[in-house]
């Protein structure tokens, strides 16, 4: 049973106000491995993971080793945040702080809503940019590129060190050896005033990557295809290392697209070990960097400090490895040499296919893009720019043009990125080809800007998601493709490969396979799982019937059941929205899972128990997926499984999550017929006691027909519960202590 409010302890006790006057005591909450349903042993070695979270970690005394499932205080190398971070100043100043802990540690990169020129947004980009002046920190403005590219390319995510952001494509990060990870706002504020947060260790899958990648199949192949393969939730809450020799044959940028894609596998981290590709890549950087720069040095990406990082690499192989004798949740493994292009969706991430399969169904598309942080790289546009330049010369040199019908988008990553594909020429063949430029930022991946998809139009996007609603409407649908595919996509104007788009050009035909590669994966082994407390023991375990004051032992309410699983962030609270700071309370109960279910706000009442399937709340970072069911006057979340990032969103702002399988089992049975609402309200009322760990649902008769157990509510969750989240639980200690 997987609940993270009593990690709310730890991020309570980080944060404090002598947090950063004294190196805490590790409280033996720290220590508990309840949650995520571990199946690591705690004894061997570390993994990287855990080594790379040990030097970011906080209080521990010498001889104590990280290992998942620990809950630790974390002082990371930087949080990032975007234009969220006009969300999270108010948060700042209303827990009572007034400077910033470490001026160093904060960085600001503008890159979301950047196509909106209006009044508000940027008076909201001002008073960022005046902030960041004021305090000292590190600030990108619009135009630079998009946040996690940024930090990539100016050295603030560092190969060896750990870097969160307020975005959950943090993990990207991992692509160069930082362990990268999503944290929320509420954590955001919490850093900057202490320079610290809590983290719970998470259990660590190895993924074999074997064999080496076939001519024209590059990263985005490789994550698309695991995150179809394994679409059961194998990785859900984990943090992933990639190993074997197949990651030789992946360049940096191939490793950036996959470690930024474990977001959408239900990872919270994607990590690949420094190796000789990865410093061959950072000399070549530092080289450039010192032909660019007036004085010839970059103040992080220099040639002194590649340099030092070789040496560290070559001197000290085991700070830069897991040990060979560390313990994962489980092994899985992919043979890379079996592996052809793949396609994700439509609509889903889950489900992968082969571009052979698919382009013999010839789906028509209408819009096609080459944008976002995992496939917007030089590498990524001069594929595809390729692809154009091939078809040119099999048609004699006469123009291509994108097909009638479609219309086809391109941003670079970075402004830097940009440059140097104009540089090469590669955004000038795109352009020739039609490609409307967009300025580099996140714009159609989130849905804001210009070129989104309209009601029954299909999409190609080399972009990372592809839910209902988040590139525009819901009544439309969204494939993931390579950028080359997307390239020769928008020429045919439908689904296919370059090597389809070339032949055509020459006027050929290319005969399907008569034997279709299989691709070739499994599971080498999973660890057996520890029997463990469900209560959770340690010092925030409470007697049944034990409650603090103001914290309700039982809660009653109308049973409101959500059969899907997978239900994202932007089902329960669209992208479109996400930026707008004033939208008020009374506003996010309107739009309240708008792209789920748009009945779902007229139907739901005050202190209503959401129920829902697996793996609630995936995607994105947005804490108003959990804001906006406290709006809507949901008390409870009872779900199979949920989303780690959206239950950190949960606990900061107050909001009780809790998982029971068998809830959600008996409630399918009963409730999901093929022609089934997508918001049931069951008329069973639910009688939940919280401390005493039981539950059971009646009819409006009052008949008992379900009872189970769920978590029991510890006291150091309850008084965040009570405080109303971590922001108020901070604040008022800061207050007390004044």
């Amino acid at each position: 049973m997987s609940f993270r409010l009593l990690v709310a302890a730890a991020a309570a006790r980080r944060v404090g106000p002598h947090a950063a006057a004294s190196a805490p005591r590790r409280h033996s909450v720290l220590t508990t491995r309840r949650g995520f349903g571990f199946t690591t042993l705690r004894q061997g070695g570390q993994t990287l993971v855990e080594k790379i979270a040990q030097q970011h970690a906080v209080g521990l005394s010498k001889d104590e080793l990280v290992r998942s499932g620990d809950f630790i205080g974390i002082r990371p190398r930087h949080i990032m945040t975007h234009d969220n971070t006009g969300a999270v100043i108010p948060k700042f100043t209303s827990i009572g702080a007034t400077k910033l802990a470490d001026p160093k540690q904060p960085v600001f990169a503008l890159d979301h809503d950047i196509q909106n020129k209006g009044e508000k947004n940027i008076a909201k980009y001002h008073s960022i940019e005046r902030f960041s002046k004021l305090h000292g920190n590190q600030f990108y403005p619009a135009g630079r590129g998009i946040a996690h590219q940024v930090l990539v390319e100016e050295g603030h995510a560092w190969p060896g060190t750990m870097v969160v952001g307020s975005d959950s494509h943090s993990n990207m990060y991992g692509g160069i050896g930082c362990l990268g990870t999503p944290v929320v706002r509420t954590d955001a504020a919490a850093i900057w005033a202490t320079s610290q947060t809590w983290w719970q260790a998470p259990p660590v899958a190895k993924v074999e990557l074997r064999g080496q990648l076939p001519a024209g199949v590059v990263g985005k192949d490789v994550i698309v295809a695991l995150c179809g393969l394994f679409s059961n939730d194998e990785v859900l809450n984990h943090a992933v290392e990639f190993v074997g020799e197949g990651t030789r044959s992946l360049v940096v940028e191939d490793r950036l697209a996959i470690a930024n894609m474990t977001t959408e596998w239900g990872a919270l981290a994607g990590l690949f070990a420094v190796d000789e590709i990865t410093m061959q890549w950072y000399e070549a950087r530092a080289r450039r960097t010192a032909e660019k720069s007036s004085n010839g040095l970059h103040p992080t990406v220099n040639i002194d400090t590649v340099a030092a990082l070789r040496r560290s690499v070559e001197s000290d192989p085991a700070r830069w490895h897991p040990d060979e004798d560390a313990v994962y949740a489980k092994h899985i493994w992919l043979d890379l040499g079996s592996l052809t292009p793949h396609i994700s969706g439509p609509d889903t991430v889950k489900t992968a296919t082969p571009l052979a399969d698919l382009e013999q169904k010839k789906i028509a598309i209408h819009k096609a893009y080459i944008v976002s942080c995992v496939n917007s790289r030089a590498k990524d546009l001069r594929e595809a720019a390729n692809v154009i330049r091939a078809i040119k010369q099999a048609r004699s040199g006469h123009t291509v043009k994108a097909a009638d019908g479609v219309s086809w988008y391109v941003a670079a990553a970075s402004s830097q990125v940009q440059a140097e594909a104009q540089a090469s020429g590669d955004w000038q063949v795109l352009v020739d080809a039609g490609a409307k430029t967009l300025p580099p930022g996140c714009g159609p991946c989130i849905g804001l800007g210009v070129g989104l998809l309209e009601d029954g139009e299909v999409g190609i996007s080399a972009t990372n998601r592809n839910y209902k609603g988040r590139m525009g409407s819901k009544k439309a649908h969204t494939y993931l493709a390579s950028p080359a595919v997307v390239s020769a996509s928008a020429i045919e104007g439908y689904i296919c490969s370059p090597e389809t788009a070339i032949a055509r050009a020459n006027a050929k035909s290319i005969l399907p396979e008569s034997a279709p590669r299989r691709v070739s994966f499994g599971f080498e082994h999973a660890a057996p799982t520890p029997k463990t407390d469900s209560n959770g023991g340690g010092a925030t375990a409470v007697a049944a019937g034990s409650a603090i004051d103001g914290f309700p032992e039982l809660l009653c309410g109308r049973v409101v059941f959500l059969p899907a699983d997978n239900l994202n962030t932007d089902g329960i609270y669209p992208g479109k929205y996400t930026y707008q700071d004033d939208i008020t309370r009374d506003q996010m109960k309107q739009i309240v899972m708008e792209n789920y279910d748009p009945e779902f706000s007229k139907l739901v009442r005050n202190e209503d128990i959401v129920v829902a399937g697996a793996n609630f709340g995936t995607g994105s970072s947005r804490e108003q997926a959990a804001t906006a069911l406290l709006a809507a006057g949901v008390r409870l979340v009872i779900c199979e499984s949920a989303s780690e990032t959206f239950k950190r969103n949960a606990v900061n702002n107050g909001l009780l999550v809790l998982e029971s399988p068998p809830l959600v089992k008996w409630l399918r049975d009963r409730y999901q017929k093929p022609d089934a609402a997508s918001t049931i309200v069951t008329g069973l009322n639910a009688r939940v006691e919280l401390t005493a760990g039981k539950l059971s649902l009646a009819s409006d008769a009052e008949n008992n027909e379900y009872t189970g157990s769920i978590p029991r509510i510890g006291r150091a969750a309850q008084e965040i519960i009570v405080a109303g989240g971590l922001e108020n639980w901070v604040r008022n200690r800061m207050l007390a202590s004044a």
